[in-house]
């Protein structure tokens, strides 16, 4: 009996270490194209900084809903830094006032996912 389970976890073993093996031309290469720059670092001149924090509702967890707010928030131009705290359901958004508003924020976290998904509420700049 003894020698029957070592041998059938043996062959199993084997199995498994010569199916998952992937030859040189299977190995996945990314697509430069696809592969996102990373974001130029943003200047503010101190007297156009202004943060704004929010509360966001309709998040279900921290990383398909929050970390994707905050990388939509992130990327936009005129944003120096965007933190999303998906237990505290808020949002920090530190922006050029030149090139952002408030209410542009919120109608980009509005927007992210369906558009239906998240609500801003409890602006404060």
């Amino acid at each position: 009996m003894k020698f029957t389970k070592v041998i059938t976890a043996a062959a199993i073993a084997a199995l498994i270490l010569a199916g998952c093996k992937k030859t040189e031309s299977e190995k996945i290469i990314p697509n430069t194209a696809e592969v996102k720059k990373a974001k130029e670092p943003v200047v503010i001149a101190p007297e156009n900084v202004q943060t704004a924090s929010f509360t966001i509702e309709g998040m279900t967890c921290a990383v398909g809903c929050a970390k994707t707010i905050e990388e939509e928030l992130s990327n936009l131009e005129g944003v120096e830094k965007a933190a999303v705290d998906f237990d505290k359901k808020t949002a920090t958004v530190t922006f050029d006032k030149t090139i952002q508003n408030p209410e542009n924020l919120a109608k980009i976290v509005q927007e992210t996912g369906d558009g239906k998904t998240y609500k801003v509420s409890n602006m404060k700049s």
